[in-house]
Formats: C-alpha cells, sequence, structure tokens
C-alpha cells in the first residue's frame, strides 16, 4: 500500500530534485516507514513505503536493476511460480525471496511490455527503462491498485494517490464535467479512464500505458476468461479444487505477522476466515489473527453480529464489533481527514473512514470477502443452451430435472421477478428534476444516462455465465477499490480480496453453473464443517434499508443546516428541483448534498 509518483520531462529537462522530494513527502500519511526518490535524464520516481509484508533484504525502493528503476505499490501472487519461469527464461536463478519489486524489474527485463501477462495479484507500478528512453506503467487485472496520471504535454506525471497529483504546479484544478454529470446520475463515475478533474486521468484496470519522448501509447492486456470450461468425473473434484484455490489465494495474502478478517457473518467472509484460521494454525499461529464487524444495533435490523460472533467463536478468532449506529449524516466533512479527492455520494463515510482506523490499529493488512457473489451469479438458461449446443443429452436432461426438483415453487419465482421489475422502474426514473437544465443539456446528460444504463446490461460476451461475467467489468469494482485504498482512507491498513485472486476468478467462470453457483453451493458445501450450520444455511441477507435514509426516517435533518446549496454548485444542481425530506427519501437525494459540501472542501 506504499505511495509512489513519478514526474517525466519528455523534453529531457532535469527534474526539479525539490519538486519531487516535497510531492513524495505529502504520501507520508500512507507510507512512514521509509521515503526515497530518484532523478536523472528528466525522469524522476518518489516511494513512501508501509510494510505490509515481511522484510526482505532488497525491499527498498525506487528499485534498480541494472538500467532499469521502479516504484510500485504492489502484492504478488504466485511468487514461486514466477521465480521459477524467470530462472528458466534468463538462464540464472532468480530468487523467489526477492522483493515484489525486484521481482517485476526482473519480469519486465526478461519479456519487456508483455511482463504483465506474467504477473499474478493486486499491482500499480511504473518502470523508467533507461535504455529505451521510456516510462512503462500498469494496473493489475482487476483494479485492486490505483493509478493515476497526467499527460501535460511536455511533463508525464503519474501517482496512485490522486491528491498526490493535485500537488504539481501544471496540474489545474479544472473539473470534469462529464464526471460531475455521471456522479449525479449514477453516484459514481461511469467512464474508468477519467477522474472528477480534467488534468488528471485514471489508468482503467488490467492496462499497461507507455510514454517515451513523443509517445504516450495504452494497451488492455487482459479481460475476464469466456472460454474457459472445466468438467471433472467427481463432484467431489470440484470442491477439491476449489479449496485448493481458495488457500492459495488467502496463503498469498498472509505474507505479514498480523492479518484483520472483514467479517459480516455471512458465507463468504467466514470461508475466508475460516481458510486463514486453518492455515495460521497449520503454521503454529503465524500470522495472528484478528476479526472485525461492522453493524446496526438500533437504526436498522441487522443480524451480522450475531452470525459473526458465531463464526469467530467457531474459528477461535478474536472479534471486534463496531456500531455505527452513531455516525451522523455528513459528520466531520468539513475536516480534510475525512474529505474524499472525488466525490462520495455516502453520507455517512466517516463511519466507515474511523472503522479502517481502528482496524490499522491491529494490523496493516485485513482480507475482504467481496467478489463471491459476483462470480457465482447463477444463471440457468445459458447453460441448458450449453448443453444442448454440446450434445450433452445425458446431463441436460438430469440437471434439468434436478433443478426443477430444488428451485423455489414457480409462483414465489414470479413474484420475485415482479418485485424485481417494480425495482427497476423505481430505479431508472431518468435525469432527476434538480439537476441544472443548463448543465443536463450542455453535459449532454440525456445520452450519458442512455449510454451508462446499458453497462448495467452488458453485451453477453460469456455465453454460459454472462451476468457473471459482464459483473466483473463494471466500475463499481474500480470505485470499491479505490475507497478502500489508503490514499483514501488514510489508514495504513491494506485490504486484501482473495476471491478477486484471478486463480478464482478463472476457476468460477469455467465451471458447471449448475448446481455449484446454485445458491452457491460450492462454497457451501466445501465449507461443511468448517463453519457454523447456521450460517451455511443463511441466505444471502442485504441491509433492511438504506442507513443514510433510516436517519432521515428518524428525523435527523439537522445537517441541512450546514449544507445549503449555493456558490459553484448551482452551476450543476437547481436547489428549486429539490423535494423535501420524507418518508419516500431514496439516497439519490443526497448526492446533491454531498457534491456541494465535496466542493466548498476543495475550494
Amino acid at each position: 500500500m506504499s505511495g509512489i509518483v513519478g514526474i517525466f520531462n519528455r523534453t529531457g529537462v532535469a527534474i526539479d530534485s525539490g519538486q519531487l522530494q516535497a510531492i513524495t513527502k505529502f504520501m507520508a500519511y500512507r507510507g512512514p516507514d521509509e521515503m526515497d526518490s530518484f532523478a536523472t535524464d528528466g525522469i524522476g520516481l518518489g516511494h513512501a513505503m508501509l510494510r505490509t509484508t515481511e522484510v526482505v533484504p532488497d525491499d527498498r525502493q525506487p528499485a534498480r536493476l541494472g538500467k532499469l528503476w521502479i516504484t510500485a505499490d504492489v502484492r504478488l501472487d504466485c511468487r514461486s511460480e514466477l521465480s521459477e519461469k524467470l530462472t528458466r527464461a534468463n538462464g540464472k536463478c532468480v530468487a523467489s525471496e526477492a522483493s515484489d519489486a525486484m521481482l517485476i524489474l526482473h519480469t519486465y527485463a526478461a519479456w519487456g511490455r508483455d511482463c504483465v501477462d506474467h504477473l499474478r495479484g493486486d499491482f500499480s507500478f511504473g518502470i523508467w527503462d533507461a535504455e529505451a528512453k521510456t516510462l512503462f506503467c500498469a494496473r493489475d487485472q482487476m483494479g485492486v491498485k490505483p493509478f493515476y496520471y497526467g499527460d501535460l504535454g511536455k511533463v508525464f506525471v503519474f501517482s496512485n494517490t490522486l491528491n498526490c497529483l493535485r500537488q504539481h504546479p501544471m496540474v489545474m484544478g479544472t473539473l470534469n464535467e462529464a464526471a460531475i454529470g455521471d456522479f449525479l446520475l449514477f453516484g459514481l463515475n461511469y467512464n474508468k479512464g477519467t477522474t472528477t478533474f480534467r488534468d488528471i486521468q485514471r489508468l482503467p484496470p488490467a492496462h499497461w500505458l507507455a510514454v517515451s519522448r513523443d509517445k504516450l501509447e495504452i494497451k488492455n492486456y487482459w479481460q475476464p476468461p469466456t472460454e474457459g470450461r472445466i468438467r471433472y468425473a467427481r463432484s467431489d473434484e470440484y470442491l477439491e479444487r476449489f479449496a485448493e484455490l481458495l488457500r492459495a489465494a488467502v496463503e498469498d495474502r498472509l505474507r505479514t505477522d498480523r492479518v484483520g478478517i472483514l467479517l459480516s457473518g455471512g458465507l463468504d467472509s467466514g470461508a475466508v476466515a475460516a481458510t486463514a484460521r486453518e492455515i495460521a494454525t497449520n503454521r503454529g499461529g503465524s500470522p495472528a489473527l484478528s476479526s472485525y464487524t461492522v453493524g446496526y444495533d438500533s437504526l436498522i435490523r441487522d443480524d451480522e453480529r450475531f452470525y459473526a460472533t458465531k463464526v469467530a467463536r467457531y474459528l477461535g478468532i478474536p472479534n471486534k464489533y463496531m456500531p455505527v449506529d452513531h455516525v451522523q449524516l455528513f459528520e466531520n466533512w468539513e475536516h480534510a481527514r475525512y474529505r474524499f479527492p472525488e466525490p462520495n455520494d455516502d453520507p455517512l463515510s466517516s463511519g466507515g473512514l474511523d472503522v479502517c482506523d481502528t482496524i490499522a490499529v491491529d494490523c496493516r493488512a485485513a482480507l475482504f470477502g467481496e467478489g463471491a457473489d459476483n462470480l457465482m451469479y447463477f444463471q440457468m438458461w445459458p447453460y441448458i443452451k450449453e448443453l444442448r449446443r454440446t450434445g450433452e443429452w445425458g446431463r441436460l436432461l438430469t440437471e434439468t430435472a434436478w433443478f426443477l426438483w430444488v428451485r423455489p415453487l414457480p409462483w414465489r419465482g414470479v413474484a420475485q421477478r415482479i418485485r424485481s421489475i417494480f425495482a427497476q422502474m423505481r430505479g431508472n426514473a431518468g435525469i432527476p428534476a434538480w439537476i441544472a437544465p443548463e448543465f443536463a443539456k450542455r453535459a449532454k446528460l440525456e445520452e450519458r444516462w442512455a449510454e451508462c444504463s446499458k453497462l448495467l446490461f452488458p453485451a453477453e460476451q460469456h455465453l454460459v455465465r454472462p451476468k457473471a461475467h459482464a459483473s466483473m467489468l463494471l466500475p463499481e469494482w474500480t470505485r470499491m477499490f479505490e475507497m478502500h485504498d489508503p490514499g483514501v482512507t488514510h489508514a495504513q491498513v491494506e485490504i486484501r480480496y482473495p476471491f478477486v485472486d484471478l486463480r478464482l476468478v478463472e476457476y468460477l467462470l469455467a465451471i458447471p453453473v449448475f448446481p455449484w453457483a446454485y445458491k452457491k453451493m460450492l462454497s457451501r458445501k466445501s465449507m461443511a464443517g468448517k463453519l457454523p450450520q447456521e450460517v451455511l444455511l443463511r441466505p444471502k441477507t442485504p441491509l433492511s434499508a438504506h442507513p443514510a435514509v433510516a436517519k432521515v426516517g428518524l428525523g435527523t435533518t439537522e445537517w441541512l443546516n450546514g449544507t445549503n446549496l449555493d456558490g459553484r454548485i448551482c452551476e450543476f444542481v437547481d436547489p428549486n428541483g429539490l423535494g423535501n425530506f420524507g418518508h419516500r427519501t431514496q439516497n439519490e437525494q443526497f448526492r446533491p448534498y454531498c457534491l456541494s459540501l465535496w466542493l466548498k472542501g476543495i475550494g
């Protein structure tokens, strides 16, 4: 979770070392362990280190290998396999004990820009190739690590910390109106290649970028696979392989002495916790594990504490319960510590930042179970069509009959579909009345609404798992990863996501959807005997209501006194179009106030 920064004067003019050091020092809050910078030939790299893995001899950055230099925020998977591939490619041993940054340098030395095809894990980096006079940058396949850059003509700057780039004197604060429009419509920027600032771009997940003195190239190097097809002879083989891959994904994220687990009381976080406990036990108790549960005691109905406590006790992992009922709407938003680099539509977000601070007191790495719901999204009809297409008639008859036997009664399915249709109708009402008409016209928001709405139902690239596959490409992932990044939270803890490990992504998109994705049978069967029965049988349980809306329902409207819609916000919002907050309040109604406070905060 280290902070990285780079400045490339494309004309060859020497880097202002004082400026580079000052910008690097700006990231001290996220990398207090060690700070260093390097500058030569019009290139400067800076690094603010926070060690979240075991210390190795060459664990210093910027790091050097011959004529290559790197600054990286990185945590690699499959290190032993990569070391073996490098040894075969180079004809000399490349030790797996090398730091992650040095392994990336060796990989680039062996395969150049194709190095990203050999890297697994979470990474964001910039490599200066002194021989080619080229800066090569990349972001990991899922986009766990952020990467921002500014192409300012003669100067190119990059960082994994958005506000860090705003410290460079050539980066202006001019807003990107398209991103503002997306925020007001959808609550986030749906363009994965831009930010809220016109001068700062975002490198999308699974992309690399190469900059020379006269050229800038960007390339998408990976997509969630569509062609994978895994079929075993025995059912137990699916469970065994899943357990093996989950163990590998968790183990690669336990390279430190203390690790936290965000424990919700659901199946996914429980599976991560059970796997981590098994690994730690086999290692003689290393790393030390602790778990953290966020919940509500009175604001809304919430059973997370009950189930999370059962899991923690069952596994023998200490659990800290953190109720957030007390957090008030827009609490602490006036303080820089709680100010997000880009607009954020959660009025209760300060509570989440405080939770990160609490976890950071105990550990520098925490595991999060997000991802399994998407990868195990169940669709039976595309699977049936595949069985017909491949002529697997025996399996078609057997599994269709099995599905019809175990599925909910037809009238329950109809009722659920009706509820879903009405929910979509409520959630797709078009351009809100409170958006300023001139801005809506200038930003072409009607066209943008139609364009981005299609992203919720993208083209079906995967014949058997269309929605599971498509869901992994949504911009909500980029937003979630960046919102949990220390560049945003200011907390010295790195959140890690075992279920978006590429080994699991590829596996779960390739196995038969039935029975394994049906009610997440794969997870439930693999965790039998490893988690409490109540958790194994527990259905997916979303929050009973949106907490911010529930606050309004309690008559909590004092925050309105400090969030008058005036000044710059009126370029985008018509205050007269806003209705009163009442029993029909929806979360979207908070966005004008969120944007107004954010604009006041950035000046």
